[in-house]
């Protein structure tokens, strides 16, 4: 017996079937239930665990303490599950032959009542985000718990982020191992859309335990050397001349509902200062090109742009209006579908670049619906990033907030990657790993969520392309940054 399985109580009429397959096996030692002071009955085999949380440090202290059992099954959400043939020992076997720290595999998921594959993604240097997708089965070595603990210290009181601090350190010595077997089936818990899940993270209900996640990420990025001391360079000086102090860039393909009133969002801005709109159409095929036409034959304001590639993404089209002679001294972004939510937005963030004297400034945004009235969480401000530690912290969210406007020469020296997803994450982690960000946290941007959204509605497939990409790309970034530290001696 080889197994402690640790999983929460439901009065569901799935729990007992599930509870059954943990008992019935030869490989599991002990059952531990974990409950709320719900769980009157008696289940054979099995220990009852009072706790305020499946993640909390009480609770994983509890059970750390007292695991005598090689492997550690931990299941944090009540749901439904069914093992698939062998499914616990294929996870001891892979344990065995790869001396993995923690395990997780593919799985089919129960979604309207039809059963679909939800493959899961490899764990990889840069997957340090709190969000990842681990399946409900999590399984470690007791061995690599053993060894985690001992050097970088017990679980901390932590009300939700224990078992992210338990993973992140039984990372640093050990693999994490995704098996690439649909080892079990569940059921959806999370049924709303990938558009819809996308914001959690900055949902003020959920403000205290982001603090805690980032506490935990910013002492892994410690021990294993990437952290970044909040010590900045200054951005340069370039004598050029620019044709006008900003510009406001708008990659687009195919927004001919909705391109308009972009455009007109940018020429209502009213600065002491020259501006232009860039547009970067690529290559529509609806009417957006013969809108844009009509629109720059009455506006001198307004930069067409119409590339010579056909093998851009949205990075790629950034790149082509940043290295135009035509781009001003600060680059603003604004997506084809999206508004500026007032006539001063362009001029509050270039006065934030005049006084800072940053290279990149980010503002905030608010979610609205096709006819711009706020929907749910509202107000997307970011105000989890502070001077002193944003940078680090950035490596373990999904996102950095909207507008977001570049110091034009800097992003000059390093482009976008030429994608059509990340490619902003992407440049300000770049752009953070020297220079200085500042933020505003008050709403300048309206961000429309509409079905016609490229991430409204996402399939498994591409969601895990995305979050594998990120993933690499905060690999990358931690990468460089480790490096950056050793050539200064830090």
């Amino acid at each position: 017996m080889m197994i402690t399985v640790v999983l929460p109580y439901s009065n569901g009429q799935h729990f007992e079937p599930m509870l059954r397959q943990f008992i019935d096996s030869p490989l599991v030692k002990r059952i531990i239930i974990a409950h709320d002071g719900a769980c009157k009955g008696h289940f054979e085999r099995c220990e009852k665990l009072k706790v305020e949380s499946m993640t909390s440090g009480k609770t994983l202290n509890v059970i750390l303490a007292s695991l005598t059992s090689k492997y550690l099954l931990y299941i944090q959400q009540t749901q439904q599950i069914i093992l698939n043939q062998a499914a616990l020992q294929r996870f001891i076997t892979i344990a065995q032959d790869t001396e993995a720290g923690m395990l997780y595999s593919d799985y089919f998921e129960f979604v309207d009542g039809n059963r679909k594959e939800h493959p899961v993604i490899d764990y990889q240097f840069g997957s340090i985000r709190d969000n990842f997708d681990f399946g409900a089965l999590q399984f470690f070595s007791r061995a690599a718990i053993k060894n985690a603990l001992k050097k970088f210290g017990k679980i901390g009181t932590l009300k939700q982020a224990a078992l992210y601090d338990l993973r992140l350190k039984v990372s640093i010595d050990h693999e994490i191992f995704r098996i690439q077997e649909f080892l079990y089936a569940k059921t959806e818990s999370d049924t709303r859309k990938s558009g819809e899940k996308q914001f959690d993270y900055v949902d003020p209900q959920n403000k205290q335990v982001q603090k805690e996640y980032e506490l935990i990420a910013t002492r892994h990025l410690q021990r294993v050397g990437a952290y970044l001391k909040p010590v900045f360079k200054k951005i340069p000086s370039v004598k050029d001349a620019f044709p006008v102090e900003a510009s406001v860039v708008i990659p687009v393909r195919n927004r001919e509902t909705t391109i308009s009133d972009s455009v007109n969002s940018v020429l209502r801005q009213k600065t002491d200062f020259p501006f232009n709109v860039i547009v970067v159409d690529n290559h529509s095929t609806d009417g957006t090109t013969e809108i844009l036409r009509t629109l720059k034959s009455q506006e001198p304001r307004i930069v067409h742009i119409i590339p010579r590639r056909f093998d851009l993404g949205i990075g790629g089209c950034w790149n082509e209006a940043i290295l135009s002679d035509q781009c001003g001294r600060y680059a603003v972004q604004l997506d084809s579908d999206d508004l500026y939510s007032g006539s001063d937005t362009l001029q509050t963030i270039v006065d934030v670049f005049h006084k800072e004297k940053a290279a990149m400034v980010i503002g905030s945004y608010t979610l609205v619906n096709a006819q711009q009235q706020e929907i749910p969480p509202g107000l997307i401000d970011h105000k989890e990033w502070t001077p002193i530690n944003g940078r680090n912290n950035a490596l373990r969210i999904n996102g950095l907030g909207a507008p977001r406007a570049f110091y034009t020469p800097i992003l000059r020296e390093i482009l976008l990657p030429n994608t059509s997803y990340g490619e902003d994450y992407a440049a300000t982690l770049r752009i953070s790993r020297h220079y200085r960000i500042s933020r505003i946290y008050r709403s300048l941007y309206y961000c429309r969520r509409w079905e016609g959204n490229t991430d409204a509605a996402l399939p498994i497939d591409k969601i895990n392309r995305n979050d594998y990409y990120k993933d690499k790309i905060r690999t990358i970034e931690m990468m460089a940054r480790i490096k950056f530290n050793k050539e200064r001696g830090q």
